[in-house]
């Protein structure tokens, strides 16, 4: 079992001004890994930045990341899952985001918990684990 990062934790750790050590120290001992998807959107926010400053720290924790952390390719067998949990919320109207939906696809095939500050919309997805950041 692994651990699978939604941008929305590494965000929040640029904005603490923190390190990526922050996490890796808090789940110590469990597998990493971040979908392709959520590593542009990584770099879509270091692209985003308004100011040199935040731009230097935003790509620090994002190279950091990619440096790091597995990143979890999107494959048939991502697309197939992805392709069932879209129909099945689509039916109970529960459709999450489209890069979420991914995220979770990718979740599930690997057998992985999604850690996450947005956790409404990955509590949708049946049989997925969401964990929020608990420092």
């Amino acid at each position: 079992m692994g651990l699978l990062i939604d941008s929305s934790v590494l965000i929040a750790i640029e904005r603490r001004r923190e390190v990526l050590d922050t996490l890796i120290d808090a789940v110590a001992g469990e597998e990493l890994g971040l979908a392709a998807i959520t590593a542009s959107e990584l770099l879509v926010g270091v692209h985003r930045a308004v100011t040199q400053e935040q731009r230097r720290r935003r790509t620090a924790i994002v190279e950091s990341a990619l440096e790091r952390i597995e990143i979890l390719p999107l494959d048939l067998q991502i697309a197939r899952t992805h392709a069932r949990l879209f129909v099945q919320l689509s039916r109970t109207g529960q459709m999450i985001g489209a890069n979420d939906l991914l995220i979770a696809a990718t979740a599930l095939t690997y057998g992985y918990d999604v850690m996450t500050h947005d956790v409404r919309d990955f509590e949708k997805v049946p049989g997925l684990d969401v964990r929020r950041p608990d420092w």
